[in-house]
């Protein structure tokens, strides 16, 4: 049976980093997503600021489950492109450091032409930033929604195994028109992280919303079943960006996880 582990991306409660922390534990997560731009920069992160934040973590009983590290620019944006890999290897170790094996990125909007120029870049540095999370033990994952599962999938084929891993976000691919259902599908066997996300579409606004978990399109009894039938053992992650009342949208959220079991 899949093990239900939850975290919460910190960000999400709206309150200072310490404070959020304590709220997480209280609400009964059992890790926390770090966002390494704006919560925790790699390059301030000195030995005892480590050290602090990790005894911080035992005293909450709490781990990482994941660091988001959002880049400004695509892997295939040639523009900065140098300084946005290495800034990612850098979030990658600091994920190792905080006993987290997963960085949550965009990646860009996969190009459906492989001969394309752009896909032949991402390839490239893909593969590039795959072979550094292997040596320091974390890993990129593409976060989904950006295309359906098919696209993403034929891409993760073409790099070298272990280069790219995915981070499976059912919301944010209902909310941009494509179907979670057959995306796990196509991915299961790559998910290293899970967003628990929820939406729907509104059909009269012509677009996706995000709305609290278990109440739009995702089916997460059946999303937990692909995941279990790919000895799936990460975190699901709470991401609520839209909530109105944090504290108790996520509280809430981390329950409907815990009680599918």
């Amino acid at each position: 049976m899949l093990q239900i582990k939850v975290g919460v991306k910190l960000a999400n409660l709206k309150m200072p980093f310490k404070n959020a922390l304590q709220i997480a534990a209280r609400l009964g997560a059992d890790a926390v997503e770090i966002d390494a731009r704006h919560e925790l920069k790699p390059s301030e992160m000195s030995g005892t600021a480590l050290r602090h934040f990790r005894k911080l973590l035992e005293d909450l009983n709490l781990r990482v489950s994941a660091v988001s590290f959002q880049t400004r620019g695509s892997y295939y944006d040639l523009k900065g492109l140098d300084q946005r890999v290495e800034a990612t290897k850098e979030a990658l170790k600091l994920a190792y450091q905080l006993g987290a094996n997963v960085v949550v990125n965009q990646i860009g909007r996969v190009p459906t032409d492989p001969e394309h120029s752009n896909y032949q870049t991402l390839l490239e540095t893909l593969a590039d930033i795959g072979r550094a999370g292997q040596r320091v033990g974390a890993f990129l994952a593409a976060r989904t929604g950006s295309e359906d599962g098919k696209t993403l999938c034929g891409l993760l084929r073409d790099l070298p195994e272990g280069a790219l891993a995915v981070d499976f976000d059912p919301g944010s691919l209902i909310i941009n028109g494509f179907s979670a259902a057959d995306a796990i599908q196509q991915l299961g066997q790559y998910v290293l992280h899970v967003h628990a996300r929820d939406g729907v579409q509104d059909l009269a606004q012509g677009r996706g919303l995000e709305v609290p978990l278990g109440r739009g399109s995702a089916d997460f009894p059946n999303l937990l079943g692909s995941l279990e039938e790919h000895q799936y053992r990460g975190y699901l992650t709470v991401q609520r960006d839209q909530a109105n009342d944090p504290v108790l949208e996520i509280g809430q959220a981390i329950q409907f996880l815990k009680n599918l079991v």
